[in-house]
């Protein structure tokens, strides 16, 4: 397929193709990418994860080859099929096990930044109190403290 054919009508590549068309759908119901759900489905026929060294041949057969290997095809059947009968969750984390990306809870770093957000917080507005409360006539809230009285002097000189 040429590249600039692809870029104008994306479609078109999968025209020819209908077993990574079901692999495909597959991974859009399941908001994971087409490779994540080969290495799901390959999981989910051999019982292991994918072996690093058939990484590469897997990609090269089935993105520039185009050929599907039959458990990915038997995987995105049976996906489309639980979701036809809506069985499927697709926030399932074993679903999401390859991606990194995939958040399951809240992070401890979020708590993390709004504990430390507050307590400045607090911090900046005790010091605007404190020092508003020494000095009586205050011209602003914010620093530079200068009193009223030090204006109308340096305003008569």
């Amino acid at each position: 397929m040429n590249f600039f054919r692809v870029l104008i009508n994306p479609e078109q590549e999968e025209t020819g193709h209908p077993d990574r068309k079901l692999v495909g759908s597959a991974a859009n119901l399941l908001q994971v990418g087409e490779f994540q759900l080969l290495q799901l489905a390959y999981h989910a026929w051999f019982g292991k994860d994918l072996p690093p060294e058939l990484v590469s041949p897997l990609f090269t057969t089935y993105m520039i080859r185009c050929q599907v290997p039959p458990w990915a095809r038997h995987y995105a059947r049976s996906v489309l099929e639980q979701h036809r009968r809506g069985q499927i969750n697709i926030n399932n984390p074993t679903y999401h096990r390859y991606d990194n990306a995939y958040i399951r809870e809240s992070p401890a770093g979020l708590i993390r930044f709004l504990l430390v957000a507050t307590l400045v917080a607090l911090v900046m507005l005790a010091s605007i109190l404190a020092t508003s409360t020494v000095k009586k006539e205050v011209t602003s809230t914010l620093p530079p403290y200068f009193e009223q009285k030090e204006l109308r002097s340096n305003l008569s000189d």
